[in-house]
């Protein structure tokens, strides 16, 4: 049978809730950022950033938490094939905290929670079959019905051929050894505990954990003791994390001196929070194994994947990209405090930003409606009516979706908020503007506050779109007035995890050539400002979009990719301009509005045309637009075929 997946993980999936405030009690915690979590969750995460292609086998419940998680988990790249709903239970719940850097305070909410239903049933064959290699992880070891899965699911690994790994992973309180407020507890010795985990062992080609994940596992704290004990039940590598020490592979006896295993190459790093740590070395462990890498070489992987989870804040979160372990390994640790690293974190960022369930960016068509002074400006307009409009915009933009992926808006929130949040969840991509209409020098909405601060209430789908009327040519003055509206905006947005849209016009400030959009672009990087998408008005030469491209790939080789605005212009000059801009697949599609709406919204402010007739007219222009667009891409590759 071909062998689709790399791994598959079984265990826990739930939601991780961590504190945002670092260095207090986790009573005095405010706010909590949302993550997926659970070890085999992390693990088949990471594993996928790293390039692995993994699956989950575990339970979520039939709620808003369990399909954030099957979300989430497909946003990776982790098949949720084996992952199934539970109709009666609801998802794991974990609060967690960073007190400094060695009190990690949480607690868990597993109290009949989905994935402890797990059962021989939700076990598929075939789906075993289709994989590399399975990871288990100790606490589904457990429960009576729990391991009855697991066991299962080692047997038919073992009877299609599978590599087979296990993560002690040992947390007292869930082998109910250690009370609820004893959930940062990682060890607490218990006979049974060790008897259970020894009656599995030779299940095993690779065993993983710490020093004291050991100590459990061989019924002794003499490290060395616990390893021989281990040994003597199976036969597997055994893979053992030493913390600053980093970790040492045993793969047949074990000698007098932890120091006699192989090692691989650490990194010194500032510990920031070490929740989730062991899930990240697992996964870069997993891809020096699973690729056929030696062991100082896998632990290279796994330290080095480590190092960044314990820098970060989150589990999942925190864990590198394959692009991102490559370049740490090339260009070593430049400050200790990896996530203040700003080259760093820019890749980081620009390789895991995954946010489309579909995760196809190839071809983005845009109905943007965001307008606000146009529209204000019609006869006939009230904020009501506005209001009222927006809505038909969106039910247009959908009605041309149908549930296809490639279709986004753009729609504002003072006028179009109503439209705005009902569009959340519809599948369709959403820019939301920040900047005031028309202002020049750059002008943020006041509803942003001085600070972008509230950027904080925003969905997180939601992208920041701004735009800047600039130009080479602007005056010094002008020049450090918008660069630095700019960079605060993307640093608020940044630091929401908001991805970023930046528009450029210089048309409406001087003339411009081949080189003008290609001059702002190289500005605005050298200002720190790493958009995620840009918007830019239609260039009339091939020249001239291959200087901007170029200017954008020099700084950002994984920009998401570039809209070209309309400007209000007829559907002829677009269909034009669609056919330079389609040659280039950086461009990604179009972003226009009044090309669509203009016509509609004059007619329906004024009481001419009905609600239906307007959706009807609207969706009927964004639609052909659509086509011109598919058309122009492509004429353009086969034209390049």
């Amino acid at each position: 049978m071909t062998k689709k997946l790399d791994v598959i993980t079984i265990g826990r999936a739930g939601v991780d809730l961590y504190g945002a405030q670092v260095g207090g009690r986790l009573e005095d915690m405010g706010s909590f950022e949302k993550y997926i979590g659970g070890s085999p969750t992390n693990i088949a995460c990471g594993a996928a950033r790293l390039g692995l292609k993994t699956a989950l086998i575990s339970r979520v419940g039939n709620e808003h938490m369990g399909r954030f998680i099957l979300e989430q988990l497909t946003r990776e790249g982790v098949s949720t094939q084996g992952v199934k709903t539970d109709p009666e239970r609801l998802t794991a719940l974990v609060i967690l905290g960073i007190r400094d850097d060695t009190q990690f305070p949480l607690i868990f909410y597993r109290e009949n929670c989905a994935d402890m239903a797990l059962c021989e049933d939700d076990i598929d064959e075939d789906l075993i079959a289709s994989a590399r290699a399975v990871v288990v992880t100790g606490t589904h070891l457990s429960n009576s019905r729990t391991e009855a899965a697991v066991l299962k699911a080692l047997k038919l690994a073992r009877k299609h051929g599978l590599r087979t790994a296990l993560d002690i992973d040992y947390r007292p309180n869930l082998w109910g050894v250690a009370g609820h407020g004893d959930g940062e507890s990682r060890f607490v010795e218990s006979a049974k505990v060790t008897a259970k985990l020894q009656a599995s062992l030779h299940l095993f080609d690779l065993i993983v954990g710490t020093e004291e994940e050991f100590h459990i596992a061989g019924g002794s704290t003499d490290t060395l003791k616990a390893l021989n004990a281990v040994r003597a039940v199976s036969a597997a590598t055994l893979v053992c994390k030493r913390g600053p020490l980093g970790a040492t592979a045993f793969e047949h006896e074990i000698p007098v001196s932890l120091d006699e295993g192989q090692s691989g190459q650490g990194f010194p790093i500032e510990v920031f929070n070490v929740l989730g740590a062991g899930d990240g070395f697992f996964s870069g462990l997993l891809r020096g194994w699973m690729t056929g890498e030696d062991w100082p070489t896998s632990l290279k992987f796994a330290n080095a994947c480590g190092a960044f989870a314990v820098s970060r804040h989150g589990c999942t979160p925190a864990y590198p990209s394959f692009e991102e372990l490559e370049f740490l390994l090339k260009r070593g640790v430049v400050r200790p405090d990896l996530r203040n690293d700003a080259e760093l974190e820019q890749l980081h960022w620009s390789t895991t930003r995954q946010r489309r369930v579909d995760g196809d960016w190839s071809t983005m068509r845009v109905f943007a409606f965001d307008h606000r002074v146009q529209l204000e400006q019609m006869p006939g307009y009230t904020l009501q009516k506005g209001a009222g409009f927006k809505e038909l915009c969106l039910k247009a933009a959908l009605r041309v979706q149908a549930g296809k992926p490639g279709y986004g808006i753009l729609c504002d929130s003072r006028i179009g908020r109503s439209a705005l949040h009902r569009a959340s969840g519809s599948g369709l991509w959403i820019g939301r503007p920040a900047e005031w209409p028309g202002s020049r020098p750059l002008t943020l909405e006041p509803e942003l506050g001085s600070d972008c601060g509230t950027l904080s209430e925003w969905a997180r789908e939601d992208v920041v779109k701004v735009l800047c009327f600039c130009h080479p040519d602007d005056d010094a003055a002008m020049r450090s007035e918008q660069e630095a509206v700019v960079k605060r905006l993307f640093e608020a947005a940044r630091r929401n995890r908001l991805e970023f849209l930046f528009e450029i016009i210089p048309s409406k400030v001087g003339p411009t050539d081949d080189r003008t959009v290609a001059s702002l672009i190289h500005q605005f990087y050298a200002a720190g400002i790493y958009p995620d998408w840009w918007k830019l008005e239609p260039m009339k030469t091939a020249a001239g979009w291959r200087n901007a491209i170029d200017a954008i790939e020099a700084h950002d080789r994984f920009t998401r990719g570039i809209v070209v605005l309309g400007l209000d212009a007829p559907e002829e000059e677009l269909s034009a301009s669609f056919e330079v801009a389609a040659q280039f697949d950086l461009v990604r599609g179009f972003a226009v509005g009044r090309t669509i709406f203009g016509d509609a919204a004059r007619s329906w402010l004024a009481g001419d045309m009905t609600d239906e007739a307007a959706i009807e007219h609207m969706a009927q222009r964004y639609e052909r637009l659509c086509r011109i667009w598919n058309a122009a891409r492509e004429k353009a590759r086969e034209q390049a075929a």
